[in-house]
């Protein structure tokens, strides 16, 4: 009767991991869209929820799992999640999705080391240190101290990674935006990762050595680190969407670790998509991933200091010069970059647009996929600031309205507005599929300086003829053009 009973209990509980899976993969499929981005969400949030719910109160041998030490690190760590949630601007969400990734690894490192702390290697431990009889020990399987091991490297990776990734972001002194390369980096993160695998293979052959995990754990932290060190604030993106997937993928062997199916799950589609979508963005930037963790972008520049051109003048603006273009244009876009996101300019952006649209002015936005310094971060930005989801227009349905464009406006936006992708073998984003925006009628760029972006390169857009440079924080400029916008109406 009581085989019976476990039985069903455990098939009602895969039963509700399967439910869980399901709202997760919805979840993620009405992510792949703006307009329903928000309850893909909450929709996936409610997976998590579930799942986590019938992990807490899952009997298992007849008792269960105390809820008390599980309660109060959970209000804590809510606590902590909702004053981030309330006090991070978003301008600072790429470093808060770096710091999430990088404590999802952490969290699966833990848990991994824990798990193999707390339970008996060897028949040897189970009776010294554990009390019990050799009949009641039971040898971990294979699978179970190859999970451990692997657990222990990827959440290492994921964590100290993430971590260099935020000070990336976060533009700490201590971790500088442009790649950090010496010589003999690859050959060092090959023998760190080939000695995590191999103390990891030592681990499955004798269970009983426990120093494999602190050397696998402190092996994989510096592999992290000298990882991301490596890669120059160009390549944020796409670090940040491999990072994401390290963490899915830590937290489905931890999930074997625990022979648990609703963590299993949850990583591996954490990792698959965090892996598709890395592919996305190497090719919006029309680069390999190899070339992407080893090139190094923006070093070579970056280190010349090069910041003045022969290409050509540079045509200054002035905020009547932009607001006459703008007056007499018929359709507008707005080309928003990361200038825009650290000026917390989306919300001036709007107001500005809604001015032109009153005078039936058409405006939409010409959003990259890398723009910024996430997948994604000019959309939630605009969305933050109620712009309909129809107005923003994606890398080639707007290079299809460039040359019907009267007024090109270019808002902090700097390497995918580059024209020097197209043609510049020389160029580190040569081949890099940009936004047309040089095929405008009118263009103005927005920016505080001639400074160049994170590839570290100039724009050759700034020397076109059609092109005028509006010079300050993109707030103040923007906002500056709504009122002169509103004054002559």
């Amino acid at each position: 009767m009581m085989r019976s009973i476990a039985f069903s209990l455990t098939d009602s509980v895969d039963l509700v991991y399967l439910l869980a899976a399901v709202l997760f993969i919805f979840g993620l499929k009405m992510m792949s869209q703006v307009r329903s981005a928000r309850r893909g969400n909450m929709v996936s949030a409610l997976g998590m929820l579930i799942a986590a719910a019938v992990t807490l109160f899952y009997i298992q041998g007849g008792q269960m799992i105390s809820l008390v030490w599980i309660a109060g690190a959970a209000i804590i760590g809510s606590v902590i999640g909702l004053l981030l949630a309330l006090k991070v601007p978003m301008t600072g969400m790429p470093q808060m999705v770096g710091l999430l990734n990088g404590f999802g690894g952490l969290a699966s490192l833990l848990v991994a080391s824990g798990d193999y702390l707390s339970n008996p290697a060897t028949e040897q431990q189970a009776v010294q240190n554990f009390g019990l009889a050799a009949t009641q020990f039971t040898p971990r399987d294979f699978h179970e101290l190859l999970a451990i091991g692997l657990t222990v490297l990827v959440g290492g990776v994921t964590f100290s990674g993430s971590m260099v990734a935020f000070g990336k972001l976060q533009g700490l002194k201590i971790t500088p935006g442009q790649p950090i390369q010496f010589r003999g980096q690859r050959i060092a993160n090959s023998l760190l990762l080939l000695l995590s695998l191999a103390l990891t293979g030592l681990l499955v052959a004798e269970p009983g050595s426990a120093w494999t995990i602190p050397v696998i754990a402190v092996a994989s932290l510096l592999l992290g680190i000298l990882l991301v060190i490596g890669i120059g604030g160009a390549d944020m993106p796409v670090v940040i969407c491999l990072l994401n997937s390290y963490s899915g993928i830590a937290g489905a062997f931890a999930g074997f670790v625990l022979n648990n199916i609703g963590l299993i799950i949850a990583g591996s589609l954490v990792g698959a998509s965090g892996i598709i979508l890395t592919a996305i963005m190497c090719k919006a930037m029309n680069r390999s991933l190899a070339n992407v963790l080893f090139g190094g972008v923006g070093f070579e520049a970056l280190a010349a200091g090069a910041t003045t051109s022969d290409k050509g003048t540079i045509r200054n603006m002035t905020i009547e010069d932009a607001v006459i273009a703008l007056e007499s244009a018929s359709n507008v876009m707005v080309v928003p970059g990361y200038g825009m996101a650290v000026a917390q300019a989306q919300h001036a952006v709007k107001e500005m647009a809604d001015e032109l649209e009153q005078r039936g002015i058409n405006v939409k936005y010409a959003i990259h996929p890398v723009a910024g310094r996430m997948p994604g971060h000019m959309n939630v930005l605009l969305a933050e600031a109620n712009v309909p989801y129809d107005n923003l227009l994606d890398l080639d349905a707007a290079n299809a309205e460039f040359e019907q464009t009267d007024v090109a406006m270019v808002i902090g936006a700097n390497d995918v507005t580059n024209p020097a992708a197209r043609h510049d073998k020389a160029s580190p984003i040569y081949g890099m599929p940009i936004l047309d925006v040089d095929k405008a009628r009118t263009i103005f760029v927005i920016k505080r300086s001639l400074n160049p972006g994170f590839a570290g390169v100039e724009n050759e857009l700034y020397y076109n003829p059609k092109c005028g440079m509006l010079f300050g924080d993109a707030k103040k400029v923007v906002t500056n053009l709504g009122t002169r916008l509103k004054a002559d109406t």
